[in-house]
């Protein structure tokens, strides 16, 4: 019997075929990325050794099978399916692969069109290309963590600089690029894609700052780190938060205007010490729901400071679907968004096994 064809992606990349090698952090984030925009991704788990922190979100959208890649018979299986496949995503440590018979001199033997995605902390070469890491550990030494937090101490900024903004989202781009130079040139390639190189590449503009001489190493001493009173989060009158941003002089001044202060010589000066201070005892008057109230919807560049669970209830995301729920799960809706080809969550995907889906992969090939 014919198992059923998964049901049909719409997204902008209907039509590419990944397989991915499951591990836990940026590689499941980076497939959940490609999966929602329509890539048919297989989910390759080893047995009892599912990802323990993954279950609703970052494995959506794509089918699942458990192989043993240590057993002849399930390799061979797993290597017919790269043969029909445009790229994999794996983030073993270094050597694992090769010495599971499934590096990239021998898949990409096999099919020299692939493109083969690699996703590690230190990257593939380097001094430190064997040790273990996590997040912090990367951005650590890109200069990202001193950055952030308040002036006493760096603060770990969950894993979003590191995992998922230096890792997931540059591995995605990685492989997307990758794949358009197979098109053109029939020839795949390795992306070697390491947590600290994207969390330097972040850095980017703040080393065109440094470069300039506008920025200095201390946290919350410069424009976009706290050390701007126009630029940073203040309590309020119920103990939670607003975020103002109101960076150019004009928001500024209509922020001042919309809180009757276009008067208070204290607000004369923006980049003075006593502006934080005005600022802090200002907020203090009223609950962070009052402030948006009068501000929220203006040009003073003001918004509250949610939680996750508030986050979906927010006006403009609720507006814009920006959350779904997905069998009982809230969680964030595909993005960026397309006019021709919508992304979507892809849901109720059948069982399959690695035979059907080279098969179906290998009739679909062009």
């Amino acid at each position: 019997m014919t198992p059923p064809a998964p049901p049909a992606a719409t997204g902008p990349l209907a039509g590419l075929r990944l397989v991915e090698f499951a591990g836990i952090g940026p590689g499941p984030f980076a497939a959940m990325l490609l999966a929602d925009l329509g890539a048919d991704i297989l989910r390759v788990d080893r047995p009892g050794g599912a990802d323990p922190y993954s279950r609703h979100v970052l494995t959506r959208s794509r089918r699942c099978v458990t192989a043993d890649l240590k057993a002849p018979g399930d390799r061979a299986r797993v290597l017919a399916c790269l043969d029909e496949a445009d790229a994999l995503i794996e983030g073993f440590r270094t050597g694992v692969m090769e010495r599971l018979g499934l590096g990239p001199e021998v898949v990409l033997a096999r099919n020299p069109r692939l493109v083969y995605g690699r996703m590690t902390g230190w990257g593939q070469e380097g001094p430190l290309a064997a040790r273990a890491g996590h997040d912090l550990t990367y951005i650590a030494v890109t200069g990202a963590l001193a950055a952030i937090g308040p002036e006493s101490h760096p603060v770990p900024p969950l894993n979003l600089v590191g995992d998922f903004g230096g890792g997931a989202l540059y591995l995605a781009m990685g492989i997307l690029a990758g794949i358009l130079s197979a098109r053109r040139t029939g020839h795949g390639q390795v992306v070697d894609c390491a947590i600290c190189d994207g969390a330097a590449s972040l850095m980017a503009m703040a080393s065109d700052f440094a470069a300039q001489g506008l920025g200095r190493q201390a946290r919350e001493a410069n424009l976009l780190d706290g050390g701007a009173a126009y630029y940073r989060t203040y309590a309020c009158a119920d103990g939670r938060f607003v975020a103002l941003a109101a960076l150019e002089p004009h928001f500024f001044a209509e922020f001042r205007r919309r809180v009757g202060l276009e008067d208070d010589p204290a607000f004369d000066d923006r980049d003075g010490a006593a502006l934080h201070r005005r600022l802090e005892a200002l907020f203090l008057t009223r609950t962070r729901d009052a402030w948006c109230r009068l501000l929220e919807d203006t040009d003073s560049c003001l918004a509250p400071v949610l939680t996750l669970s508030e986050a979906p209830s927010h006006p403009h995301l609720a507006a814009r679907g920006t959350y779904l729920e997905v069998d009982g799960v809230m969680q964030p809706a595909p993005a960026p968004r397309f006019s021709r080809s919508p992304a979507a969550i892809r849901r109720d995907l059948p069982a399959t096994s690695l035979e059907a889906v080279a098969a179906a992969w290998r009739g679909a090939a062009p």
